[in-house]
């Protein structure tokens, strides 16, 4: 017989493994020991793997990942206080992105919480709307099973009220003292660890969310005939490629749509909206959540133009009304309200794509070959993902718009996994590890500066922790290259507005990304040319490794209107 709160914490795990969770990541503390204790037995018994991670918000963003990659309920453990307010960042993603994280937020027992306690607050409903569901499960509380029943229907995006989105839920575990078991406590833990492994080892695996599609119908023959365009933004999977080559439509895939392929993909699609061929679109269907680029934005919100988003069941990144798409619950009726593709109007939007992909490989070419680009490195990481196999995590920011840009459409596309809920710049390494961890496949992500050195503590792993297979690509530009592309790029070449706008936007550093790889133990190499770096990706991922490229955040403003020139000659 083990002590209460070793009851409770295997009753818990027992409910989630149940439930479909193959993958916890524990932060250590005091408080959560009696979890740890009881995910130790789980994991030795092969019901459960279990992950160490000494930051919760970067725990918090690899079992994130391992979500994503899995499709599958991914859990964190925390001790209480500050630990529990460091996992709000994933916590927001998840809930954005639609993610399936459980939080098993440990706490102090209802009589040591309001007295002053050492690393007590309030953690009940600390996530507020951000969670679907959150239980505070009190030591009174002996009936595990029926207390996690309404979180673990929230986390699978079930609900009284019928289909909801999946996302996080909290389970805040008050723990009373003895938090430690005792030494003949350990065979009960064992034994009932393996009888749970038992249970579970036959349960179906549903694959990656991140590629999951559904059926997709073409337009019946008494459809009419439009210059219709599918809009895929991330999420969309697949089904909207599938769904573009059945009516004959042109497609534009943001990279973590996951849709990027097929002959009706459009590579730099962006810079051809607002040509002659992009002012003639009349009717546009949107699949997923469009993230990047601002002509699709204007494109959507164009008054000439009708709009309707494919939507089979719920989402959580937008509130009911507050867009302007019309919601059409099924591909059929998508293909209702497309129509099959007007004569040569795929055929136009083919031809008007090859040619600004062309022009693009041209410029980007041309450039001094000692002076790497963002477009071009992110080019040569693509293609290096499609032909190996690996996953590619695409970081916020620069990083996943120069796929965008550079990533040309082909028979497949890599499986991208990107944070887009809140396009956040956070936990961007950690959930790398998690997508390798969950998918047990090589991963590279593609990252800036700034977003490497935010989460360089993922880097750390503890003795006897699983190494995932991750190289991670950092495109140095010694700063916020992004706003160099927004308007305060324009502000910043005036003499008045200068140095704010490096100071505040460019936040300039000179951290060595070298040195500070080596003390994490994890390999270093910088890429000077696009040879180099064609040899660096040729090789095998294996364990966890850091390609440097130096780009020049200066020039990124001339680069961008050099691109746009060099499209606009063949697109008009």
């Amino acid at each position: 017989m083990t002590t209460p709160s070793l009851d409770t914490a295997r009753a818990v795990l027992e409910e989630l493994v149940g439930a479909g969770m193959r993958h916890l990541v524990v932060a250590p503390g005091s408080r959560s020991a009696p979890l740890a204790y009881a995910a130790a037995a789980a994991h030795a018994a092969g019901a459960l793997e279990v992950h160490v991670r000494v930051d919760e918000r970067g725990a918090a963003f690899t079992a994130l990942g391992i979500a994503r990659a899995t499709g599958r309920p991914a859990g964190v453990v925390t001790t209480s206080g500050t630990a529990v307010g460091n996992l709000l960042p994933a916590v927001m993603e998840a809930d954005h992105g639609e993610v399936p994280l459980v939080v098993l937020s440990a706490d102090r027992p209802p009589e040591l919480r309001g007295t002053g306690a050492n690393q007590t607050t309030r953690q009940p409903g600390i996530f507020g709307e951000h969670v679907r569901a959150a239980v505070d499960l009190l030591p009174e509380n002996d009936d595990v099973p029926a207390r996690l029943a309404a979180p673990l229907a929230a986390l699978a995006g079930r609900g009284p009220g019928g289909p909801r989105p999946a996302g996080p839920v909290q389970l805040n575990v008050a723990l009373r003292e003895p938090l430690h078991p005792a030494p003949e406590d350990g065979a009960a833990l064992a034994g009932r660890a393996r009888r749970l492994a038992a249970r579970t080892a036959t349960a179906p695996d549903p694959g990656p969310r991140a590629v999951a599609a559904g059926p997709v119908a073409a337009p019946s023959p008494a459809a009419g005939q439009a210059r219709s365009v599918v809009v895929a933004g991330d999420g969309a999977g697949p089904a909207a490629a599938r769904f573009a080559e059945a009516c004959g439509l042109p497609l534009f895939a943001e990279p973590s749509s996951n849709a990027r392929s097929g002959p009706q993909a459009v590579g730099a699609y962006r810079l051809l909206l607002e040509a002659p061929l992009g002012r003639r679109i009349e009717r546009v269907l949107l699949a997923g959540r469009p993230t990047l680029s601002r002509p699709v934005a204007a494109l959507l919100a164009r008054a000439d133009v009708a709009t309707a988003a494919v939507q089979p069941g719920p989402v959580a990144w937008y509130d009911p009304g507050r867009r302007r798409e019309r919601v059409l619950g099924s591909w059929a009726e998508a293909a209702a309200f497309t129509g099959r593709g007007a004569p040569g109007w795929a055929a136009a939007w083919r031809e008007a794509g090859a040619a600004a992909d062309g022009a693009v490989a041209r410029l980007l070419a041309a450039e001094p070959p000692g002076r790497p680009t963002g477009p071009a490195v992110a080019a040569a990481l693509w293609e290096a993902c499609r032909q190996d196999g690996s996953v590619l995590v695409a970081g916020s920011s620069n990083p996943v718009r120069d796929l965008d840009l550079a990533a040309r459409p082909g028979p497949a596309s890599p499986l991208v996994v990107a944070n887009r809920g809140l396009a956040g710049i956070d936990g961007t390494v950690a959930t790398a590890a998690g997508v390798a961890l969950g998918a047990g496949r090589p991963v590279r992500a593609l990252v800036g500066d700034l977003t490497f050195l935010h989460d360089a503590s993922s880097l750390l792993l503890g003795a006897g922790e699983r190494e995932p297979d991750l190289q991670v690509l950092v495109l140095n530009d010694g700063g916020g290259g992004i706003f160099a592309t927004l308007e305060h790029g324009a502000l910043g070449e005036q003499q008045e507005y200068r140095d704010v706008v490096e100071r505040f936007f460019g936040t300039p550093h000179e951290a060595r990304l070298d040195a500070l790889c080596a003390g994490y133990g994890v390999p270093h190499r910088r890429v000077g040319s696009l040879p180099e770096l064609a040899a660096a990706l040729a090789g095998p991922v294996r364990g966890r490794s850091v390609l440097e490229v130096r780009v020049d955040r200066r020039e990124l403003r001339a680069l961008h209107a050099r691109i746009r020139a060099a499209v606009a000659a063949p697109a008009h």
